[in-house]
């Protein structure tokens, strides 16, 4: 089992493929709010998250700042999902390389969850 408490590790997790992975702190709360949105709602965020998270990633070779990119595209997630969770969907797509690990991310089974933790299994 794979335990991670920020979005980096998270992301990383999601990219490796780990069959299960803990989520805990601030950051399990956040995944609680991400697993929980509605499809079309998601469809929705997903869609102004890509925005942000290709900005970003693009913008890294030249030396650009994302946050310009992320402030023009996240809008629409952040009327979604709140702030705290968009930006954290931001970092753990653009460290996992694209917002594909955050699909990956919802279509894991939760099979526990504590006030501070949730632990989730690849289906």
């Amino acid at each position: 089992m794979k335990s991670v408490n920020t979005e980096k590790e998270l992301g990383k997790a999601l990219k490796n493929k780990e069959s299960t992975i803990e989520i805990t702190g601030d950051l399990a709360k956040k995944t609680i709010k991400l697993r929980a949105t509605g499809t079309v709602a998601w469809a929705i965020a997903i869609g102004a998250i890509g925005i942000a998270v290709y900005g970003a990633i693009a913008t890294v070779p030249t030396g650009g700042s994302s946050a310009v990119v992320s402030g023009i595209a996240a809008p629409a997630a952040i009327s979604i999902l709140g702030g705290a969770a968009t930006y954290s969907a931001i970092a753990i797509a653009i460290a996992a390389g694209g917002v594909g690990a955050l699909t990956t991310l919802r279509g894991y089974k939760e099979v526990s969850r504590t006030e501070n933790s949730i632990t989730l299994k690849r289906r």
